[in-house]
């Protein structure tokens, strides 16, 4: 498998600097019929419309009729860069609070609630300036006391209730640096409700159930806490940024201010920079631009602006020899090398965007190459962000068993010195800047990058004209000037953050606060929601596929079927070579997959064959499921016949190499320990599967390292080159199919006979209930994961559970949610579902995910086990589930080559024609007493098996015992790996 460099690739590829282009071509300012101005853009693959307002409110609009939905961002210059001093975390926290509504969105009377929470502040402020912990405390009780009160007349998630009837998707936020961003997918007959809910939102801050959410701000610290990622990072920020915000004020905020609010402080911030002149209305889909910009005016034009400066920042000095950091905790050992360089708009973000491909490009960059490839390290890499004021590359490496992370750090660097030498190809800066416009040209077909791309744009200052001319400016770099501004840029400037394995230091830890819970009001509903609900939306249809007109048929001379889909927006193309047999047929198949990575043939060294993939601009993968393999190739269709040419090359001619196999299993090894250390890993992997299926799983069905040893390469080899020997099929989605049937029969040559399938060896699922799987810890918080075996897979209860998910398990407005993190502030992350499975014969789960402070465990255990006994019947809510459920399906599309993946699904499922339109109309006809039908057979009274990882030394192991008999799990034994053994020196 590749590591591709997804962040990289899709924001530098589209949004990478602002350098002037001499002679480009000017953006172009247009009035539209109903006399608006938009700046309008040449070369520009987007089409973007520019508007601004009279009130300095920038409209970014695009069109994409892919689906009758838009992608929506309504964008912040407030990040925490301009967070107060003594109140960092303000603009994070900010952000959770948009969301619960203004003086006309959740409440039931204004003018009383409006008291309370008044008071409240005040309160908070007495609180803040207290120093006594005691009296601390006892204004703490009074803060509860007086948000328990003002609880009852507001009205919890309404906002969520109102967004979610219009069947948005994706609602969600995001705070960085310097940006907060609020996003929705609607459908596209929803723009106008839209609108007047938006504009409503950000008229005015309400900070209404404030102590709640202040709670799950802290379990979202807490996670932060508890990931190495995290702790890592801020460290390397501290350090390359010893002056200034970026490295100062991380954005989720200090443990003393997250602890001690102003809601002062936070009203002062949302009137400062929530205005319009320095906001943005992002809309991307399927829009009429001129009836857009209208109702974007008529509902965001009336909002005042006023001047908006931004604090100073101090400038860093120089890095003048490296700084060394450290970083202890439980997951793999890794280091990471920073490079600060200037911000967006300056000549280090066009060279270093150059550099990094050249080092990193997940194909046949230098680290690609020398370091991966050659297997001198476990995996390495390296990625830029950039900034308004400042910014950084970063090359990062994980060691093999027995290699210093200095030792890796030298080898990373090593690369840094090649490219100061000019030892790359001569045609590595055309490959690479061929490569992001490939990049871009595969964003673009994705509504949601685009208006992405425009936040990035607005958020930075960026001209768009500048953005679309990237690649252009890219271009214009000669290997030369890149060569002198690396022997210019790098030298020992340079902050090295070791992330070593050992107990975590400087957690904070703190009691349980104690929290009241609140009252929800889900049945009551606002004036303004009353009123929102009676505007009429126009109708859109579900749409179903029809397969067979859909997926064309074909054959080769060989009989071999091909199924193709027309490509007929751009010039790229994909071949997948289909295998209905995988790892469950023949256990030494991932293994030979993954060997041929590292291979190269009589013709081209492993390292040549990366090379000549990456100048054509085709990637090319061979992968195995548990019950299905493809070998593929994708990328530019003029080449991609070439493109398959050296794929069959390598098939055919693939040399094995015993060293580089001793490499292999070496780092198999090292992968396994790695996998170990990591939590995420060990819950949804390693306890997963044992509740599922036990001690037969495929999970443990793997050979040991000491079997690996004895495995002759040559074997691997073979059962990659024999794939070719059996029944397979073929997917085509691109431009040219008589070219590709052609080049299919010139180059794929394939028996007559093909073989049947080796037989596939099955798993029971096990009975589930009655234990409580335990893995301790190093972690502040706790996880813990409920799961129950259910009946197997049955299409007529689709429409039931899809409704049901919707209405108690999912999403912001859901009763999960609201219960156990808004009403209680018991966890950060609640959800439940009930999950269908994906092939027939197979059963369907429930399950439950809470991560909660280690304290606050027995309380959230107790909550989510009266929600999954008995559901809260709250009619309201369940229409507003319903409506949303509805308009989700009506606007959903399935289209390009999603079209024959998702027809490969449903006949996984035993299903052979698209279902959606049955699936809709079931849940039309849908009432609560359906729902609790469901709930009431397939939920209630279900036995589960529980999972848990944390801290031994914080979980109350009383309280799980309730939960049923205890088994603490040896992470070996989960994965079924050997003890490891001690390296020799």
């Amino acid at each position: 498998m590749k590591f591709k460099k997804i962040f990289h690739l899709l924001i530098i590829g589209f949004i990478i600097f602002s350098c002037k282009k001499e002679n480009s071509e000017e953006k172009k300012v247009l009035t539209d019929a109903n006399g608006f101005k938009y700046e309008t853009y040449e070369n520009d693959p987007t089409g973007l419309r520019l508007y601004t307002l009279d009130n300095g409110l920038k409209v970014y609009l695009s069109k994409n009729t892919d689906e009758p939905k838009i992608q929506t961002f309504v964008a912040v210059r407030a990040g925490s860069v301009y967070d107060p001093a003594d109140n960092t975390g303000l603009a994070h926290y900010l952000e959770h609070m948009v969301f619960k509504g203004t003086d006309e969105i959740g409440t039931q009377n204004w003018e009383e609630e409006s008291k309370l929470l008044a008071r409240i502040s005040d309160l908070y402020e007495k609180h803040k300036a207290e120093t006594d912990p005691e009296k601390k405390k006892e204004i703490y009780k009074k803060i509860d006391s007086v948000s328990l009160a003002a609880s009852k007349i507001s009205i919890a998630n309404e906002y969520d209730k109102m967004v979610s009837s219009l069947g948005a998707e994706g609602t969600n936020a995001w705070t960085w640096h310097e940006e907060t961003v609020y996003t929705n997918k609607i459908p596209s007959n929803a723009l106008d409700k839209w609108l007047k809910l938006e504009s409503e939102r950000f008229s005015q801050l309400v900070l209404r159930l404030f102590h709640t959410e202040l709670e799950a701000v802290y379990e979202e610290f807490n996670r932060a806490q508890d990931n190495d990622g995290r702790k890592e990072m801020y460290e390397g920020m501290k350090a390359l940024f010893p002056k200034h915000p970026y490295g100062q004020q991380p954005t989720i905020g200090v443990s003393e201010h997250l602890k001690n609010p102003s809601m002062v402080a936070i009203h002062n911030y949302f009137s400062k920079y929530y205005v319009p002149n320095n906001m943005a209305v992002v809309l991307v889909g399927d829009i009429d631009f001129e009836s857009a910009i209208q109702k974007v005016n008529k509902n965001f034009g009336n909002f005042e602006s006023k001047e908006v400066t931004y604090p100073e920042r101090p400038s860093e000095e120089p890095i003048t020899a490296p700084v060394v950091r450290e970083v202890f905790g439980p997951e793999a050992e890794r280091v990471n090398i920073a490079f600060r360089t200037k911000g967006i708009g300056s000549d280090d973000e066009k060279y270093i965007t150059l550099i990094d491909m050249i080092l990193a490009n997940s194909n046949a960059g230098l680290i690609d190459l020398n370091l991966n490839q050659k297997q001198k390290v476990l995996r390495a890499s390296s990625y830029p962000q950039f900034f308004n004021d400042y910014g950084m590359l970063t090359l990062y490496g994980y060691p093999r068993t027995g290699q210093s992370l200095d030792e890796v750090k030298n080898l990373l660097l090593e690369q840094i010195d090649l490219i100061k030498k000019g030892e790359f190809e001569d045609w590595m800066i055309d490959a690479v800047i061929n490569d992001l416009e490939l990049s871009r040209m595969r964003s673009y077909e994705n509504a949601s990058a685009v208006a992405y791309a425009y936040v990035n744009s607005f958020v930075h200052f960026q001209d768009w004209q500048e953005v679309a001319n990237t690649i252009d400016e890219l271009r214009e770099v000669s290997k030369q000037e890149l060569v002198d501004f690396a022997n210019n840029f790098f030298a020992d400037n340079y902050v090295a953050v070791y992330k070593r394995q050992g107990e975590s230091t400087g957690l904070v830890k703190v009691e349980n606060p104690g929290i009241t819970p609140i009252e929800l009001n889900r049945d009551k509903k606002s004036p303004f929601f009353e009123e929102f609900g009676k505007i009429e939306m126009k109708n859109i249809e579900p749409q179903v596929v029809n397969y067979e007109e859909a997926i064309k048929e074909v054959q080769t001379k060989n009989n071999i079927e091909v199924s193709y889909i027309e490509n007929t927006i751009n010039d790229l193309a994909q071949l997948n070579i289909i295998f209905d047999m995988g790892k469950d047929n023949d256990k030494k198949l991932d293994l030979a997959v993954g060997y041929l990575e590292y291979l190269g043939t009589d013709k081209y060294s492993p390292e040549e064959l990366k090379k000549e993939f990456y100048k054509l601009g085709v990637e090319y993968g061979v992968n195995s499921a548990n019950d299905r393999s493809y070998v593929y190739v994708s990328g530019l269709s003029k080449n991609l016949d070439k493109g398959l040419e050296l794929l069959e090359h390598l098939w055919d001619n693939a040399l094995p190499n015993q060293e580089t196999y001793d490499k292999y299993v070496q780092k198999i090894a090292k992968q396994r320990e790695d996998g170990k250390a990591n939590k995420g890993n060990i819950m949804w992997n390693g306890l997963f599967s044992y509740a599922q299926y036990g001690e037969n799983s495929r999970l443990r069905n793997i050979y040991s390292i000491k079997e690996l040893k004895k495995i002759n390469p040559q074997e691997l080899v073979n059962i990659i080159k024999e794939l070719k020997n059996y029944k397979q099929r073929v997917f085509y989605y691109g431009n040219d199919i008589e070219g590709t049937v052609a080049a299919l029969n010139e180059k794929h040559v394939v028996p007559a006979d093909l073989k049947d399938y080796p037989e596939a060896k099955s798993y029971l699922n096990k009975e589930t209930g009655g234990n409580v799987y335990f893995v301790n810890y190093d972690m502040v918080q706790a996880e813990m994961l409920f799961l129950a075996k259910g009946d197997n897979f049955d299409p007529e209860k689709i429409a039931a559970s899809t409704l049901f998910n919707t209405y108690f398990g999912s999403g912001l407005s859901s009763i999960v949610f609201q219960e156990i993190r808004e009403s209680q502030s018991l966890a950060y992350s609640a959800f439940s579902s009930y999950r269908q499975a994906s092939k027939k014969e197979e059963p369907d789960y429930t399950y439950a995910y809470i991560g909660t402070q280690a304290n606050k465990m027995p309380q959230a255990v107790n909550a989510m086990m009266e929600l999954m006994t008995n559901m809260p019947e709250a009619e309201e809510q369940f229409k507003a589930a319903k409506e949303s459920t509805l308009k989700q399906l009506a606007a959903d599309r399935i289209n390009k080559a999603n079209i024959f993946w998702s027809y490969e699904q449903l006949k996984k499922r035993g299903l052979t024609e698209d279902n959606r339109k049955e699936i809709y109309e079931a849940i039309q006809g849908m009432t609560m007493e359906d729902l609790k039908t469901f709930f009431n057979e397939n939920i209630k009274g279900e036995t589960y098996d529980v999972m848990v990882i944390g801290n031994k030394k914080d979980v109350d192991m009383q309280a799980l015992k309730k939960l049923g008999v205890i088994k603490e799990m040896d992470v070996d034994y989960l994965f079924n790996y050997e003890k490891p053994e001690p390296v020799k020196s």
